[in-house]
């Protein structure tokens, strides 16, 4: 049974909270409230927890423990209606695009917010573990609106070591070179990425470049790097736009460069850069997708997709990479292509965990009612947590993922709140693997704006923003006045530039909603939400 609940980047700076921030919808009936008032047996989560979390409002961190054979974690499981599953995502494209479109002047389509790439656009600076799998951490605060909460599943993986051993890495680059990418701000940053990006790669890594307007074109076949930068950063600079833009002969040919190219023990990985403005060829996602899930199943090849330009295909982009079990995110800017060619992609070629997907177990005897903030398009049913056949998410070094809840809790009642595991396969054995953490109603902060909770704050206005754009209602939400003078003050505490755009951003969002809202009902301007 599905759960049924009411609807669910580069490091930039260190916040005096100590949180790590980087810069980058669902259909209307999946955002819908689940009245679950029934009783139940609540069992705890793998490993024993009795869900009783930490103290103080950090919540508990998990263990990193071998997965027990199936059907075995849990002798009664909670009610369906208290379970929440859903496949990790590290995808930040939903909101680099809505900066991108903010500072043009205009509102994101409400369809393009995403508000867990709002979230994971930042990145607080939770526990992390040694080695591969995740450090987990439940924490959470009081809003002061009829018993609602804010509940936060935070995971992170181990950072790479820069300069220590990792795999080598097999990265074949198909780049879109139709005219609509002679766009400034498309190909001419795609040129500078890639050549920034060819001298932080190692000697041992190897990379092929693929081009596509009406056609595909291999430029480059795989090859190792040690004694070719010169000759690959050639052939990057001399890339120009032309045509039509046929994405599904790109991706084919690329997959069939990935293919050719495979490496044993590499990481190997195709990096779409592209506006996803598909107009000549198959445009119809499918058969793209069916060929994308056929080479990750059966070489282990999977998908990154860099999104480009003032129009862009957020959707279609965003089916690829998670058919490809992969991410997307967005670059408008020369600095945010430096941060994702630059610090991201050279140690995130290291894996932590395949197939990663996440359950949190509200216990009935607190909880009333629950809604996962976003996610509606990674939702897994609840008795596929446990099965390693259903795809979940890839993640990699230094990575972290959040999930926000608003939880509204029984009125006195106290005890266990939620209990959340991530379950994974570790990336060299394929072996099942799990980790928990869990949190207490004690453990809630008593309100959520008060000082001192800088981290869990700018997650919530970071989703908060995502569900005003997209029309949304979530509870006790602030207004978009409100919610840019929270983003100031943390930005004005840590000194954070990526949180001052955040202000920024949500100001201008507030600009004009108040526009639109004079234009089309009469309300007074600087009030977006009157009538």
């Amino acid at each position: 049974m599905r759960r049924h609940t009411w609807a669910a980047r580069a490091a930039a700076g260190t916040l005096a909270a100590g949180l790590v921030l980087t810069g980058c919808a669902g259909n209307e009936n999946d955002r819908r409230t689940s009245d679950v008032r029934g009783g139940g047996h609540y069992a705890p989560g793998p490993g024993g927890s009795n869900g009783t979390g930490g103290t103080g409002g950090t919540g508990g961190s998990g263990t990193d423990r071998e997965a027990a054979p199936e059907g075995e974690q849990r002798d009664v499981r909670p009610p369906a209606d208290y379970l929440s599953t859903f496949a990790l995502d590290v995808d930040t494209a939903s909101y680099g695009y809505a900066l991108r479109t903010l500072g043009a002047g205009g509102l994101p389509d409400p369809a393009s917010v995403r508000p867990e790439e709002f979230v994971n656009s930042f990145r607080p600076d939770y526990p992390r573990p040694e080695g591969d799998g995740f450090g987990v951490t439940v924490d959470g605060a009081r809003t002061g609106e009829d018993g609602w909460s804010l509940v936060r599943v935070g995971l992170a993986t181990a950072a790479a070591d820069r300069q220590g051993e990792r795999p080598p890495a097999a990265l074949t680059f198909v780049v879109d070179i139709s005219g609509s990418m002679a766009e400034t701000g498309r190909l001419d940053l795609v040129r500078e990425s890639l050549g920034i990006l060819v001298d932080e790669l190692r000697d041992d890594d190897s990379v092929a470049l693929v081009t596509f307007s009406d056609e595909a074109e291999t430029r480059l076949p795989m090859t190792r790097i040690k004694g070719q930068r010169e000759r690959i950063r050639g052939i990057v600079h001399e890339l120009a736009t032309t045509s039509s833009t046929n994405v599904e002969a790109g991706v084919r040919q690329g997959y069939d460069v990935a293919v050719e190219g495979h490496r044993e023990g590499a990481t190997n990985r195709v990096v779409l850069l592209s506006d996803a403005l598909a107009n000549t060829g198959d445009t119809d996602a499918q058969s793209i997708l069916d060929r994308i899930e056929e080479e990750r199943r059966e070489y282990g090849i999977t998908l990154f997709g860099v999104g480009v330009g003032s129009d862009y295909g957020d959707a279609f982009m965003e089916q690829l990479a998670d058919k490809g079990d992969g991410h997307t995110t967005y670059v408008s800017t020369t600095e945010q292509a430096r941060k994702v060619f630059v610090t991201q992609l050279p140690t995130h070629v290291e894996l932590r965990a395949r197939d990663a997907k996440a359950q949190v177990a509200f216990d009935p005897k607190t909880v009333e009612r629950f809604r996962l903030i976003g996610y509606e398009n990674r939702e897994v049913a609840d008795e596929d947590f446990r099965d390693d056949r259903v795809d979940g998410g890839e993640v990699g070094a230094g990575h972290t993922v959040t999930a926000l809840y608003a939880v509204k809790t029984r009125p006195g009642r106290g005890g266990p709140l939620a209990t959340a595991t991530v379950r994974w396969l570790d990336p060299k054995s394929r072996a099942p693997r799990e980790a928990s953490g869990s949190v207490g109603t004690g453990a809630l902060a008593p309100a959520l704006w008060a000082p001192g909770h800088d981290s869990l704050q700018l997650t919530a206005v970071a989703a908060y923003f995502a569900d005003r754009l997209r029309g949304g209602a979530l509870p006790a939400a602030p207004r978009l006045g409100e919610l840019a003078e929270r983003a100031q003050a943390i930005a004005d505490r840590s000194g954070s530039k990526v949180v001052r755009e955040l202000a920024e951003a949500i100001r201008q969002a507030a600009k004009l909603r108040g526009a639109e809202a004079d234009r089309d009902t009469g309300a007074e301007p600087g009030d977006p939400y009157s009538g």
